[in-house]
């Protein structure tokens, strides 16, 4: 008998999951703060309850909308704002792109320098001087998990990059996942964010980090995501809403506390180079990149084991012969672009997978990609 290898494993401070816990939210922040901020999504009416609610709590909150996935000059702006009213809490609605303008602005708002002093690669990458305020989460689509994880991924137009504020301390006083939130969400959100979900479950369990606690969350919750998702391709479906909530919610938990690989890798570059959504980069490249580490990694290793037991699971999941095929091949039927349709430029690929090569997912990756191999993978998923 092995003995268990050592890992940490940190998360929100507090995880609420089930349908109507959202109604517990405004109470929660304003027992946390006296001056809140509340970011939202571009439709400042889905949010209206929760300013109404905040309102009612005695927290008249300062309401900024986030219209796509957070660029660093809103982001300035939107501190700007946030320190000129004093605000001593924020509380998030939305999906991954509000969740992380929210933790960024929590995270920055007490800092006494700008944000290029503390974000990775492009800046400075200097740990936060100072906590972050009270953060509260509540996502709207089940995909990126981010209501349990340490970092905020902000796009940085200059560099044609996407980079992470990252620190411990970021992650949410209170998550609070109500499946609910995520009901009717339209069909082409629904299959990026959900394709975003299953490789957040797919990677942590593939990474060269995966731990015995990491492989407890996302064992049984890969094939739980291939049927909901099919499912929810199909049909609205409650009882598909609560997995896929619960699937993405496993998968932040995952990867916040082992690592992804080539797949955000890869995504991460791309996401600053178009402006697909960051799911649907994720499902485009997932097949492609399984096939390619399964190729590179060596016969009989763990990492050979864990890749063929991937496949299998999504073998049997899209019923096909080839799971990496089967997974490409029912997402583009059901609607999800290839990335020359997503503006990827051909040309573009050397440089992406040289930038990849050098991004902290890339380190998690099961076995060691080349330049060119990451070149055989964008062409594979172009």
């Amino acid at each position: 008998m092995s003995r268990v290898a050592a890992f940490d494993f940190a998360t929100a401070g507090h995880v609420a999951f089930g349908s109507g816990r959202a109604d517990e939210a405004a109470a929660a922040i304003a027992s946390m703060a006296e001056r809140v901020a509340l970011i939202h999504g571009a439709n400042p009416a889905r949010a209206d309850w929760l300013a109404e609610a905040l309102t009612a709590a005695g927290r008249v909150p300062l309401r900024i909308g986030v219209a796509g996935e957070p660029a660093l000059p809103a982001l300035a702006e939107a501190l700007e704002r946030l320190r000129a009213a004093g605000v001593d809490g924020v509380i998030a609605l939305g999906g991954g792109a509000a969740i992380d303008m929210g933790k960024a602005l929590a995270a920055l708002a007490p800092q006494p320098q700008g944000p290029m002093t503390y974000l990775e690669v492009v800046g400075e990458g200097r740990v936060l001087s100072a906590d972050p305020l009270p953060f509260v989460a509540l996502p709207t689509t089940a995909g990126t998990g981010a209501e349990v994880t340490k970092n905020a991924v902000i796009g940085v137009p200059e560099a044609r990059r996407k980079v992470s504020l990252r620190d411990a301390r970021m992650l949410p006083r209170l998550a609070i996942i109500d499946p609910r939130l995520t009901d009717g969400a339209p069909r082409s959100v629904t299959l990026a964010c959900g394709l975003d979900a299953l490789t957040q479950v797919v990677e942590p369990f593939t990474c060269a980090r995966a731990n015995p606690l990491t492989d407890a969350l996302t064992t049984a919750t890969i094939p739980a995501g291939i049927k909901a998702l099919r499912r929810l391709m199909e049909a609205e479906d409650p009882a598909a809403r609560d997995e896929m909530a619960w699937v993405s919610l496993c998968g932040g938990l995952a990867l916040a506390n082992s690592g992804l690989g080539a797949v955000h890798g890869l995504a991460g570059v791309l996401g600053g180079r178009v402006a697909a959504p960051h799911g649907a980069l994720c499902g485009a490249l997932l097949p492609h990149v399984l096939k390619m580490n399964a190729t590179r990694a060596a016969p009989d290793s763990p990492a050979a084991e864990r890749l063929e037991q991937v496949l299998a699971l999504l073998a049997a999941g899209f019923e096909g012969e080839d799971g990496a095929a089967a997974l490409a091949d029912w997402a583009h039927a059901s609607g999800l672009p290839r990335l020359s349709e997503m503006g990827v430029d051909p040309a573009d690929h050397r440089e992406v997978a040289e930038a990849a090569g050098a991004s902290s997912s890339m380190k998690a990756n099961p076995v060691a990609l080349s330049r060119d191999d990451l070149c055989a993978v964008l062409r594979a998923a172009g």
